[in-house]
């Protein structure tokens, strides 16, 4: 039985970011979820920490598996799991599966800047950029004015609008006042 804290979980990171072992540390996350009884951190945020290094480590299965238990959990992340799933299933070459995935995180609502971001992201390296626009626009009207999530959407929607030939407005605007 585990109180996990952040500053636990930091040191974990690092411990194992220098050793440059994604797997082992992928499996030593998904041993803390299992001790897990209480934290400063969910449960859901780890198996999110987990799903990545599984992704890194090549083993995009194991990475939807810590993503879908991250759903399951249903804890507090800044990012939904969902997001995670649908990069993966990207990645996998399942692009239907992958879009239904990102409809449903659309059809939930409360969607949060955080996961805008990552959904944008994911679909401009899938390369539909008409829908990554429209996720970056309606995450950057969500998040906090000058907050570094609105500044980072409003980036990832200006790159956007270039690569898509669109002219300036008033979000990108946003953007050059906050420099």
């Amino acid at each position: 039985m585990a109180h996990v804290t952040r500053e636990q979980l930091d040191r974990l990171l690092e411990q194992t970011l220098l050793a440059d072992d994604h797997e082992d540390l992928a499996r030593r996350l998904e041993a803390l979820v299992e001790a897990y009884v209480t934290g400063d951190v969910s449960r859901s945020a780890i198996l999110l920490l987990a799903a990545e290094e599984w992704r890194q480590a090549g083993q995009p299965a194991h990475a939807l598996d810590c993503f879908q238990r991250a759903v399951d959990d249903g804890g507090e992340v800044s990012v939904d799991p969902r997001a995670g799933i649908a990069d993966t299933l990207f990645e996998l070459e399942q692009a239907d599966e992958a879009r239904e995935v990102i409809e449903a995180i659309r059809a939930d609502g409360g969607v949060t800047p955080a996961t805008a971001l990552t959904v944008a992201e994911t679909l401009v390296a899938y390369g539909d950029l008409r829908e990554a626009h429209r996720w970056a626009t309606e995450g950057a009207h969500e998040a906090a004015e000058g907050g570094s999530e609105h500044i980072a959407l409003l980036r990832t929607r200006y790159r956007i609008r270039v690569d898509l030939g669109l002219p300036e407005d008033e979000l990108d605007a946003l953007l050059d006042a906050s420099h």
